[in-house]
């Protein structure tokens, strides 16, 4: 493994050659950034938020530092990428997609806040490819792969238990969320847990990684306990 430090101009030139790969590729994720970067307005926005992003990973003076600046660029993303993707998932409509917005956005105009809050999840979108790209290819570090996959999963579930919770109208979907409710410390704990467990990891090449991640017989992932905790 290469253990020098990369300077701000790499993470650039590679982020950017990632952005210009979508137009090949044919992913939702990466259908959205193609189109992005049709768009020099939209595309110099992300632009100037990515370089941003990127100095805080190219500030760090040693290479291990700016994987582990990387990693925690890449959970702010998962985090701020989670509204746009519970409002597709969960197919949120009408009053309670003002009231959803409403509370993220507070007394925002909505029409705005819907502006706001799709650009915000392509140029999330856009720098979150960039920087699984930058960790996989040209950090080769395994966390990029199946521990920050099963991070977004496990926060994405979080996240709809909080959401479903504030939205909740009926009778019925108030007493489904009481049950829900109590879940959620035992959730927040785990994400906190694997955050803390994947940032201590070692930078870690892929053949390493396969000799402490944990599969079931099927091949599915598991909780991965060696490095996650029994929770």
């Amino acid at each position: 493994m290469l253990l020098h430090a990369y300077k701000h101009a790499r993470f650039m030139e590679e982020s950017e050659s990632r952005v210009e790969m979508a137009a090949y590729l044919h992913s939702p994720v990466d259908d959205l950034v193609s189109r992005m970067r049709e768009r020099p307005d939209a595309y110099r926005r992300w632009e100037i938020e990515h370089d941003r992003l990127m100095h805080a990973v190219s500030d760090q003076p040693h290479f291990d530092s700016q994987v582990s600046a990387l990693r925690s660029t890449a959970f702010a993303l998962v985090h701020r990428r989670a509204l746009f993707e519970y409002v597709r998932h969960r197919q949120v409509t009408g009053a309670k997609r003002h009231r959803l917005l409403a509370l993220f956005y507070g007394c925002r105009d909505y029409t705005n806040a819907v502006l706001a809050e799709h650009g915000n999840y392509v140029r999330c979108s856009s720098s979150y490819v960039c920087t699984q790209y930058l960790g996989e290819a040209l950090m080769h570090d395994a966390a990029f792969a199946e521990p920050l996959q099963l991070y977004e999963q496990w926060y994405g579930e979080y996240f709809r238990v909080y959401c479903d919770a504030e939205l909740a109208e009926t009778e019925v979907e108030h007493h489904e969320q009481d049950a829900a409710a109590a879940l959620r410390p035992l959730l927040k704990h785990r994400l906190s847990e694997a955050r803390a467990a994947i940032l201590a990891l070692p930078p870690m090449l892929e053949e390493d990684w396969r000799e402490v991640k944990i599969r079931k017989p099927n091949g599915d992932t598991q909780r991965m306990r060696a490095l996650f905790g029994s929770h």
